[in-house]
């Protein structure tokens, strides 16, 4: 009679299975299939699989997206969701700097829906990134973005921004990762061809057999995944570099990153390379944020990719520590490259000259149901900020309230100068959002560039927006200059 087996010698075995799994994939793994089963029991979960891409060619990218519900896998369940092209997490676009995006969005569902290139330094008027147009059911919407030449490579996203519904639709499953190339170029030649991978984090409550978008309470348990995917092997060899594109493509959660034994390796945040690349043993992405970063392998051996728990604040939310992903550390090693110190260039605007200096504030009702930006919740037919192209100005953002909250704004990166008075590192500090503390601000600047039209600054937090935590910008033209002179789109 065979005697069982504890739990250690069952762990010591599937751990034995998993990195001999993982030492003979080697270092280019193949292209998993579809999970349409459970995982492996000698596994952790499924191999991580990357979303698959749509890249461009000379110069284009075109491409259809249809909005429909569908029933998918997400996580380690079946579920209704929200898709794009049939897929919880759908294609990432790979595009390069000059490009055209020329996008059709097609409405299969029964409430209107738009999209938003998040981050991208694109127009915000029509047909480009125009976040006021509303899409009805059976209605279709033809994008066209046209990337400048000088635009930041890095990881950008995109997703619905339907006025008022943007977190039930993003938490439905309407997201997706955007990549800009040209990191590599920045990287030394023996780290160029290293092998990449998007870590797209997206959370999902459940409401019988159906991912649950009404009522969203950020508070409420929630599944994280990678890729849409639960707790899945990442592979790689003692020693070996990889390139992570960790985006926070959810709707409302934060996540406070850690890789125990490993640091990463900072090459860029929110689509701008670094000035110098910098280390950290853990990353705060507050909604909507985004990194890219180098990891090595270590010994051989497996960790997990965590979320450590995280406090927004008494009026906010406490999220608990996670599991997200496993990482194997298998294979014949390689020795370890140098991770590099001066990175890409990285503009400075310390000294630029301010034409305007503005003061938004963050406050919000005892009861948490309705937020406000200086006083007023968001009413698209109203401009409340203007600013001129072709000027610099400085933003105090101010958060009144007890809880934190992930400013982001439209059309135009910023530099962010400091937090609470302390300066942030001149080397970092280019962002698209910026977590702001409870009861504390930050100081940016904002350089108005290429673009006019009216656009929104917002709370990331897709709850916070849809309850009224979002502002119109109007970029306008200097009075007496062309359209010509100013490059006005």
């Amino acid at each position: 009679m065979t005697r069982p087996r504890s739990a250690a010698a069952r762990l010591a075995t599937g751990l034995a299975l998993l990195l001999a799994w993982v030492a003979g994939c080697g270092h280019g793994l193949p292209a998993p299939g579809p999970q349409d089963g459970p995982a492996s029991p000698a596994a952790a979960g499924p191999r991580l699989q990357d979303p698959p891409e749509l890249v461009s060619r000379d110069g284009l990218l075109r491409t259809t997206v249809v909005v429909e519900r569908r029933k998918v896998r997400v996580g380690d369940r079946r579920l209704w969701a929200t898709t794009y092209n049939g897929m919880y997490m759908p294609p990432t676009l790979r595009v390069r700097p000059g490009d055209t995006i020329d996008l059709t969005l097609t409405n299969k569902v029964d409430e209107a829906t738009n999209l938003h290139v998040h981050g991208l330094h694109v127009s915000p008027r029509s047909p480009s990134d125009d976040i006021f147009v509303a899409i009805k059911y059976g209605a279709s919407y033809h994008y066209t973005y046209r990337l400048p030449r000088g635009i930041t490579p890095g990881t950008y996203w995109y997703h619905s921004h339907a006025d008022m519904m943007s977190a039930a639709q993003v938490a439905g499953g309407e997201s997706g990762v955007i990549v800009v190339d040209g990191l590599r170029q920045y990287l030394p030649a023996s780290l160029r061809g290293i092998t990449e991978h998007v870590v797209a984090l997206k959370d999902f409550q459940v409401e019988g057999d159906a991912i649950r978008t009404h009522p969203l309470s950020i508070g409420a348990a929630t599944n994280r995944t990678v890729n849409g995917q639960a707790n899945p092997v990442i592979g790689i060899r003692p020693g070996e570099t990889q390139l992570w594109r960790l985006a926070n493509i959810g709707a409302n959660i934060y996540y406070k990153l850690h890789l125990p034994g490993h640091r990463f390796h900072v090459i860029a945040q929110d689509g701008y390379p670094v000035r110098r690349v910098w280390s950290a043993d853990s990353l705060v992405v507050a909604a909507g944020a985004r990194y890219d970063v180098l990891v090595q392998g270590g010994s051989p051996g497996t960790t997990r990719l965590e979320t450590l728990p995280y406090d927004t604040g008494k009026a906010g939310n406490q999220f608990p520590r996670a599991d997200l992903a496993t990482l194997v550390t298998g294979g014949a090693p390689v020795r370890p490259a140098a991770i590099p110190g001066a990175f890409a260039p990285n503009e400075d605007l310390s000294k630029a000259r301010i034409a305007d200096r503005k003061t938004v504030v963050f406050t919000e009702n005892a009861a948490g149901t309705v937020f406000y930006i200086n006083g007023r919740t968001y009413d698209a037919k109203r401009n409340d900020f203007t600013s001129v192209l072709g000027t610099v100005e400085e933003w105090t953002v101010r958060n009144d309230s007890d809880e934190e909250h992930s400013f982001h704004v439209h059309t135009n990166q910023f530099q962010l100068m400091s937090t609470n008075g302390r300066p942030h590192p001149a080397s970092r500090r280019w962002f698209d959002t910026v977590n702001v503390p409870a009861r504390g601000q930050v100081v940016l600047r904002i350089p108005f560039r290429d673009f006019t039209g009216r656009t929104v600054l917002h709370c990331h937090i897709l709850n916070h927006e849809d309850m009224g935590m979002m502002a119109v910008l109007d970029i306008v033209r200097p009075t007496g200059r062309s359209r010509d002179e100013t490059r006005g789109k």
